[in-house]
């Protein structure tokens, strides 16, 4: 997170003159325009000033910046597959969990795709901690190509801004499983915990302002011991796939899944003060291609050219390698686990993409849910009984 120090948009930084330009930059500019964020950093927006900005943060490039991730000519199929029969009504749904875009693939077909919030299907929303399971993905990419060469290498072979520190021993597998034991606060309503603060570091040349707010922090417990969920260390995986690659992420992103798979359109990558991508969280998609991602891994993390991940990566990414104490649940690698074999890719204020390789089910959404978590008005626990209710009707049709 950490983007509103950036984040100060007025009416004349878009040149606009008089009702005519007011009419023509059409309605995602107007919102926009009408409930700025003035420097407010994202976690702290109010309600409208996320409905505006959430589709729109690759659009503004005067006050925070973007890698592409470019798609390719030929575009994965998702044929419409029969209507999905819902014990459920949707209009009721999407409204009460406040869900801008949603699409259901089941065996590759669209079974069911809706968009709410003024959103529309052409349109790219921001994937917060979605992006953390696309970001992991990229290290089994990268150890596949040899860039990387062990999950067991101290991260610090790689990031030479973590020798000396905490950091120094912690291996790549424990950043992947969030077991580092190195202390982080991930508090969302707190203007003072690491997640608010590690964006705003100064700049050091040839240096990664994360990586270095990251060597400062203390060790609280011993490696492998405790799970603690910290979206610095998913950035630390980025700045290590960037390093060992050579490549920025949304370059390797491109290469590696978004052209090859066939990604309906662009998608984009934000960056940090430091120019590298913030893999922790915000790359910028269409609810059909955060989709067909969920697709690939389904499919086994295949393209046209043949496997993008080593022997075996998505099994064990995608099941449970650490208890966080909720009975049924786990973490894998930067996945969240069930028990039933099912997994999600999920993000702060409602996004995420639902896998279900028992049902060949996919769920991607993105909504703007009242409050980070979606524990104020109920909306977590509400998408949660979605997805059941998803299955439950496919169950149905083989009864």
């Amino acid at each position: 997170m950490g983007l509103g120090r950036r984040l100060a948009i007025g009416v004349a930084a878009l040149g606009v003159a008089g009702l005519a330009g007011w009419f023509f930059i059409g309605p995602d500019w107007r919102a926009l325009i009408a409930h700025q964020p003035y420097g407010r950093d994202v976690l702290f927006w109010n309600l409208d000033q996320r409905d505006a900005g959430f589709r729109m943060l690759d659009k503004i490039p005067f006050v925070i910046e973007s890698h592409d991730i470019e798609a390719g000519d030929t575009v994965y199929p998702l044929p419409d597959g029969e209507p999905l029969a819902l014990d459920l009504d949707m209009d009721a749904y999407l409204a009460s969990n406040r869900t801008a875009g949603l699409v259901v693939l089941q065996d590759g077909k669209v079974r069911l795709e809706r968009y709410a919030l003024g959103f529309r299907d052409d349109g790219r929303w921001t994937s917060f901690s979605v992006a953390k399971s696309l970001t992991s993905t990229l290290v089994g990419a990268a150890i596949r190509d040899g860039a990387i060469k062990s999950l067991n290498d101290p991260v610090s072979d790689y990031i030479n801004e973590l020798s000396g520190s905490a950091y120094a021993d912690v291996t790549v597998e424990q950043l992947l499983t969030m077991t580092s034991g190195i202390a982080w606060n991930e508090d969302y309503d707190d203007p003072n915990s690491d997640v608010a603060q590690f964006d705003k570091q100064p700049v050091e040349t040839g240096k990664s302002a994360t990586a270095t707010y990251m060597a400062t922090l203390p060790r609280s417990h011993p490696p492998s011991e405790v799970w603690n969920y910290s979206t610095g260390e998913t950035n630390l995986i980025g700045i290590l796939v960037i390093r060992a690659t050579g490549k920025p992420l949304a370059d390797y992103l491109s290469e590696k899944v978004w052209q090859p798979y066939g990604m309906q359109q662009d998608a984009s990558w934000l960056l940090g003060n430091d120019g590298y991508e913030i893999s922790g969280c915000c790359i910028q998609a269409a609810v059909r291609d955060f989709a067909r991602f969920g697709q690939f891994i389904l499919d086994g993390g295949n393209v046209s050219g043949g496997p993008v991940l080593p022997d075996g990566w998505i099994e064990k990414a995608t099941q449970q390698q650490v208890s966080y104490g909720a009975p049924g649940e786990g973490y894998g690698y930067q996945w969240w686990t069930w028990d039933d074999g099912s997994f999600q890719a999920d993000g702060i204020f409602g996004q995420g993409i639902f896998i279900d390789p028992a049902r060949r089910l996919v769920i991607a959404s993105n909504s703007s849910w009242t409050s980070a978590l979606g524990d104020k008005d109920g909306e977590f626990e509400a998408r949660k009984a979605f997805y059941k209710t998803v299955q439950k009707a496919v169950d149905a049709e083989t009864e």
